[in-house]
């Protein structure tokens, strides 16, 4: 059993996304089932509606899961688990204050130390426990008494917050322990959360070894979101491209997410972390894009139109996401913007253009303008430019035309 743990807290990454995917790829690898984890435990921070878009935005990627479990729904044996590690010595009650514990921290920086806490609760009698009636939390015992406090060594760590609220590494713990989880997938910063994890376990004498595989972070001033860039016009299937081919060795540069399924494997991943390229992802969202069936392509313009689908794809020489792609579809069929200095030709060439036959031709139609107008030189191509595409530079004319003739009527008007 894998699973992928994420908190409804705000807008997903592309680098929890990253980590669902590796996640369901690698479910699929091992014929293991994937279970979602929404870390909602911090009710302040939680936002409305953000569990669904997490499952929405999985959905969107085609990643399947078997099961959604909200970690909320865990407290009790959260709870249980922390009274069972009081009971039987292995945790216990921390009534230091706030101020304490942050002056303590001060020495320890002072002091160019590693902060770790130095168990001053730990052996307190039972009588001034129990009648102790200022606010404490709860921290489980360190891994071994005798040891001395190194710089990499685990303290006596809080397990239950003063308010009763399991902490991260306990909940996460706990609950994985609970769903049975065999595999998990996460980003290298979270690596130093391991020998706490494993310590909870060791403590609550769960021997189920957990395996751990820690993926490389994707660096960048500015990483954005995926809501971000499915509003900028990436498309789900060459963002999954993209986060899979990053610091990985795969056998092609565009595939799809059921292509990597067949070869997918950890083992490629490099160990050096990712650089985030946007002009890459736009390469490769292009390429897909390229690869859509005219009909499909013309949707994401606003059509539902074969003609406007290879029109479309015409464009894909200039843009590289479907937000700039409707851009230039959309302002074909806008109100054209006329250079002063073309205003006569422009008149006069739409007039022609009006009440002229139809050209199956390109040259056929353009002669006839030509004849007509007497017009030549800019005169003549920037006008016919403005009124076919709205723009002064861009694609031929000629390949234009083959997909704008049966729209010339609506265009030019």
């Amino acid at each position: 059993m894998l699973r992928f743990a994420s908190s409804p807290t705000g807008d997903m990454n592309i680098g929890d996304l990253r980590v669902a995917l590796f996640s369901h790829l690698v479910a699929q690898e091992k014929k293991e089932d994937l279970i979602v984890r929404i870390e909602d435990m911090d009710k302040k921070k939680n936002i409305k509606g953000k569990d669904q878009e997490i499952l929405d935005t999985l959905g969107l990627f085609g990643i399947d899961y078997t099961q959604v479990i909200y970690q909320s729904e865990s407290a009790r044996f959260h709870s249980a688990m922390a009274l069972q590690l009081v009971h039987e010595k292995k945790a216990f009650s921390c009534f230091c204050s706030d101020d304490w514990l942050e002056k303590k921290r001060k020495e320890a920086k002072f002091a160019k130390k590693k902060y770790l806490y130095d168990d001053a609760c730990r052996y307190l009698p039972a009588e001034l426990v129990i009648d102790n009636t200022s606010p404490f939390c709860i921290r489980i015992v360190r891994p071994d008494i005798d040891a001395s406090l190194e710089n990499d060594a685990v303290d006596s760590f809080i397990i239950l917050h003063q308010d009763k609220r399991p902490t991260y590494n306990f909940a996460s713990a706990v609950d994985d322990m609970l769903n049975d989880i065999s595999i998990v997938i996460e980003a290298k910063e979270h690596m130093s959360n391991l020998s706490k994890q494993e310590h909870i376990r060791e403590s609550l004498s769960y021997d189920k070894k957990v395996e751990y595989s820690y993926i490389t972070s994707i660096v960048s001033d500015d990483i954005p979101s995926v809501k971000f860039l499915l509003e900028e016009g990436f498309l789900p299937e060459a963002i999954s491209n993209y986060l899979i081919s990053i610091g990985n060795e795969t056998p092609k540069e565009i595939f799809t997410l059921a292509e990597a399924r067949e070869w997918f494997t950890l083992d490629t991943l490099s160990n050096t972390p990712a650089l985030f390229d946007i002009d890459t992802l736009r390469h490769i969202n292009q390429e897909h894009l390229k690869a859509l069936d005219p009909k499909e392509l013309s949707r994401y313009v606003g059509f539902a139109d074969i003609e406007i689908g290879e029109l479309a794809r015409i464009y894909l020489q200039e843009v590289g996401t479907t937000k700039e792609l409707k851009a230039k579809i959309t302002t074909i069929f806008s109100e054209r913007i006329i250079p002063e200095a073309l205003t006569k030709s422009v008149a006069t060439m739409k007039a022609i253009i009006i009440s002229a036959p139809y050209f199956d031709k390109y040259d056929d139609f353009k002669n006839y303008i030509i004849k007509e107008s007497e017009l030549e030189g800019e005169n003549y191509s920037k006008a016919l430019r403005t009124l076919l595409t709205n723009a002064q530079s861009g694609p031929d004319l000629v390949k234009i035309y083959k997909y704008l003739k049966n729209y010339i009527g609506e265009i030019v008007k």
